[in-house]
C-alpha cells in the first residue's frame, strides 16, 4: 500500500499524530499522545495504526527511566527523475559552482526537451 493511499484513509487523531510526528523529526511515545491530548491507550493505537500503514517507524528506547517508542517518519519514496534527463543528473546538484559560460545546463535541458 502506498503512503499516498494510506494517508487518504487517515482518521483525524490518525492525520493529527503522524503530522506531530512530521514536524517534530521524531517524539517520544510517552510525549506523543500527551501532545496529542488522547488517553495513552488512544495513542498506542494510533501509533500502531500509522506503524502498520508504513507511515512512520517506531524504535525501542528508554526515555525519563521508562520504556517506550521512539517514533520518527517513515522514509517517503522520492522520485528523482525530475533531476534527470536521460542518463544526466542536473548540473545545479552537487556542491559545485555551475560556470555561467559552460553549456553542461544547456545541454541538460536540451536532453530534458528531447526525452519528451
Amino acid at each position: 500500500m502506498s503512503s499516498a493511499t494510506s494517508e487518504a484513509d487517515l482518521s483525524e487523531d490518525e492525520r493529527a499524530g503522524l503530522e506531530l510526528i512530521r514536524e517534530s523529526g521524531g517524539i517520544h511515545q510517552s510525549d506523543f499522545w500527551k501532545d496529542l491530548d488522547v488517553s495513552s491507550r488512544k495513542g498506542s493505537r494510533i501509533v500502531e495504526s500509522l506503524f502498520e500503514k508504513g507511515l512512520i517507524q517506531r524504535e525501542d528506547t528508554v526515555y525519563e527511566g521508562h520504556n517506550t517508542y521512539f517514533l520518527t517518519p517513515a522514509a517517503r519514496d522520492l522520485d528523482f527523475s525530475l533531476l534527470m534527463a536521460g542518463d544526466q543528473l542536473s548540473p545545479f546538484i552537487g556542491d559545485e559552482e555551475v560556470d555561467p559560460h559552460d553549456d553542461t545546463f544547456s545541454q541538460w535541458v536540451m536532453t530534458l526537451a528531447y526525452n519528451d
